[in-house]
């Protein structure tokens, strides 16, 4: 039993202060496309040629064309309060070799306080000093890299080594938090090698290479497979991820995977483990985002985003059900600002979006990745599913900021419950709402369908069939009239928090 449906369910990422949720100090993945190799731009003069690669045989070749292009990041800097970092190297762990490049600035600023552990999930003391590595890649002959936001966040000096050893002070150029994504610029370059993106999407299966700078040994490679697309990570705003197996540790993170042309499929940024290490499970930001984001983090040190300005949640099978949609597609809107483009645009709560100027929508995170990969200013075309048929909206989109999401209703914490609460004929027991719109629930049947479905007791129900109820009589009139029509599944706005979520209920027929 579902104890509570305004959580999406989702398997736990990363417990380690290296892991997911700080993008694991460096994730190297690699994604590997399905046809032969055949160029790796590595030279702004003249390009490398890639002969055709044979896994069977190794990577060698493929190496070669393009390990010139990837470097270590070497950060320095001073924390600020409560933040994540991922790939932070302590001296004692592991013990570098006399040559690793990283001994001298471990030897210069030292490690964590003596007697001290390391800090959980990354977290360093208000005002430390500290040093950081991660990995990068160059993207033009005139020393444009790209790395990971976390690897560079608070640095207060950049340091670049190439694969060669040559150590180069860089400058951030921008950084996005919501992809996780950093370009940085050394100064002066005009020659240095680099790599290009892929244009075609990887397939589960195909091959990658992973080329970073795990735990201070720059130049590691490692391979494996794309083993997921699409994956959504806990803890990350940004939902598209790609899950390889390559062999990806702290330090890795910011580096290149490559395909089997030699390009750019994905970069490493996050990992799951229980420890720290590597399982087998990594996460990697794909090239058709690195691409979009570099281009306006390098052009206008920022990145904006087109806005809608809804609350929305997936759509359920209940839910497809309820409404009378073929298939559980779409997102499905909960709430919206009265100034905000989607209101503007005629978008209602419950209004289920299935495309976007053409472009189907899967779910609530397709929506979201769909809309801000448009510009501010956009007119898109929404395809919208209302009173069991589409139709078609325009809106013109916003800009993204962090101050623009929709209002949240304030849910009284402890609400007033009237006397003479009635039961339900689907296991839940109403209340009048003296403290807001709608009826609250007293007391939910242990064995019910709305138990199953995740109702508890102080939810707020707003809705049925989209039509407001505020007594328990025009919420059995509105059951009944969903059974009368003949549907199975009535469609119900709840409120738990603040937050509004729809849900599909089965109901009995009489």
């Amino acid at each position: 039993m579902n104890s509570n449906f305004f959580v999406r369910s989702r398997k736990w990422i990363g417990a380690s202060a290296l892991a997911i949720l700080v993008g694991l100090g460096g994730g190297t993945a690699f994604l590997a496309a399905t046809t032969p190799m055949v160029v790796a731009q590595v030279q702004p003069a003249a390009q490398v040629t890639v002969p055709e690669t044979n896994p069977a045989l190794g990577f060698a070749d493929l190496v070669d064309a393009v390990k010139p292009a990837v470097v270590s990041i070497i950060v320095q800097g001073r924390d600020a309060p409560a933040q994540n970092f991922g790939d932070e190297f302590d001296p004692r762990f592991p013990d570098l070799p006399e040559d690793n490049p990283l001994r001298k600035f471990f030897e210069q600023f030292g490690g964590p306080p003596s007697g001290g552990d390391r800090p959980d999930r990354g977290e360093r003391p208000q005002g430390r000093k500290f040093v950081a590595a991660g990995s990068g890649f160059a993207i033009s002959a005139d020393g444009y890299v790209v790395t990971n936001n976390h690897v560079v966040r608070n640095a207060t000096k950049v340091t670049v080594v190439l694969d060669n050893g040559d150590e180069h002070e860089a400058t951030v150029v921008g950084t996005d938090e919501r992809t996780d994504l950093a370009v940085v610029k050394i100064a002066g370059a005009s020659d240095m090698p680099f790599v290009t993106f892929a244009d075609d999407s990887p397939r589960v299966g195909d091959w990658v290479v992973a080329v970073g700078n795990p735990f201070g040994f720059g130049g590691s490679v490692t391979a494996g497979i794309i083993s997921a697309l699409g994956r959504d990570v806990q803890g990350s705003a940004y939902g598209d991820f790609l899950q390889i197996d390559a062999a990806i540790n702290t330090g890795n993170s910011g580096g290149p995977a490559f395909n089997l042309q030699g390009e750019v499929v994905g970069v490493n940024s996050e990992i799951y483990t229980p420890n720290g290490g590597n399982v087998g499970i990594a996460f990697a930001i794909p090239a058709s985002t690195v691409k979009q984001v570099a281009s306006q983090l390098i052009d206008n040190g920022v990145v904006t985003r087109g806005f809608l300005g809804v609350s929305i949640q997936d759509v359920n099978k209940d839910i497809a059900d309820s409404v009378g949609l073929d298939s559980a597609r779409g997102a499905l809107v909960t709430q919206l600002n009265d100034d905000s483009p989607g209101a503007k645009a005629g978008l209602k709560s419950g209004d289920i979006i299935l495309a976007v100027d053409g472009t189907k929508i899967d779910d609530a995170i397709s929506l979201s990745r769909t809309i801000a990969s448009k510009a501010p200013g956009t007119n898109v075309e929404l395809t919208v599913w209302r009173d069991r048929a589409e139709s078609k909206l325009t809106a013109t989109l916003g800009t993204l900021n962090d101050e623009q999401q929709p209002d949240q209703p304030q849910q009284p914490d402890q609400p007033q419950q009237p006397d003479e609460p009635t039961p339900s004929s689907v296991g839940i027991t109403l209340v009048p709402n003296a403290d807001g719109a709608g009826l609250l629930i007293q007391d939910v049947e242990e064995d019910s369908v709305a138990a199953e479905k995740g109702f508890s007791v102080g939810d707020a129900i707003l809705e049925v069939d989209n039509k407001p109820v505020s007594s328990a009589k025009e919420f059995e009139d509105a059951i009944t009239a969903v059974k009368d029509s003949g549907r199975s599944t009535a469609l119900i706005k709840a409120e738990r928090n603040g937050a509004v979520r729809f849900i599909g209920l089965p109901l009995e027929q009489n």
